[in-house]
């Protein structure tokens, strides 16, 4: 597997990228503090923050896995904040449009899925090579994990703070329904995280799809020709104490 660390690899497309996300996340935080909203300087400072993560794994990672994630999943994670933030509490905040929630719930289930994919790779490579199918399935349940856990935080700040992050209503089932609601849209997004993410991965799409082929059939080789050698060395040893 190819490592993708910082800054070596990360192409000079990807850097300029974030770069303009993270300058236009703050040029939307400061025209909010100018205009009276020190909640949108504060929400972009920590925007900025976040779409940083990518950089902390590879500074503060040490030996672990964290290092090898795909800088890819650090594009995708930026971009998301930066719709997120930017169009998103804009619209929710100076407009009457309040549907845009469910666009960053089908893109967060579609990361989602798409880093965990990605981590399953990654910890298991050190062993053996994991099965699509498998690592598939683990993507969608970290993904719909992930959401479980918003969920829990959303319904937390509505009890402890009084906030209404669930649209909840007294005597009506608008929670519940904003609650479920958010789950299919973030479970949607997470099944075609899944199935775009094993094909990228697996060679069936994407511009580098042949030379990602061959890379899998030379390690299915390798994998065949070591299983061969140890099965030839437990047969002489069976042998050998017969």
């Amino acid at each position: 597997m190819t490592d993708h660390t910082f800054p070596e690899y990360l192409p000079k497309s990807h850097r300029i990228l974030w770069l303009f996300l993270r300058v236009g996340i703050m040029l939307w935080g400061l025209y909010g503090l100018f205009h009276g909203s020190t909640v949108e300087f504060l929400e972009a400072v920590f925007a900025i923050l976040f779409t940083h993560l990518w950089d902390f794994f590879q500074v503060f990672g040490g030996n672990s896995f964290i290092t090898r994630v795909d800088y890819l999943l650090g594009t995708m994670l930026n971009v998301f904040i930066f719709i997120g933030v930017v169009v998103g509490s804009t619209l929710n905040n100076r407009t009457d449009f309040h549907d845009f929630d469910l666009v960053t719930h089908f893109c967060a289930g579609f990361i989602a899925a798409w880093g965990g994919y990605s981590f399953a790779q990654i910890i298991q490579g050190r062993y053996a090579r994991l099965s699509p199918a498998l690592a598939s399935l683990f993507s969608l349940c970290f993904a719909l994990g992930i959401s479980v856990g918003w969920e829990i935080y959303e319904f937390t700040m509505d009890r402890l703070y009084g906030m209404e992050l669930q649209c909840s209503k007294p005597a009506t089932d608008a929670g519940l329904v904003d609650t479920m609601v958010d789950f299919i849209v973030t479970a949607a997004g997470a099944l075609a995280g899944m199935f775009l993410v094993a094909f990228y991965r697996n060679g069936r799409i994407g511009k580098n799809r042949r030379a990602v082929r061959e890379q899998i059939e030379r390690e299915k080789r390798e994998a065949a020709k070591k299983e061969q050698v140890w099965e030839a060395y437990l047969r002489e040893q069976d042998h050998h104490f017969d």
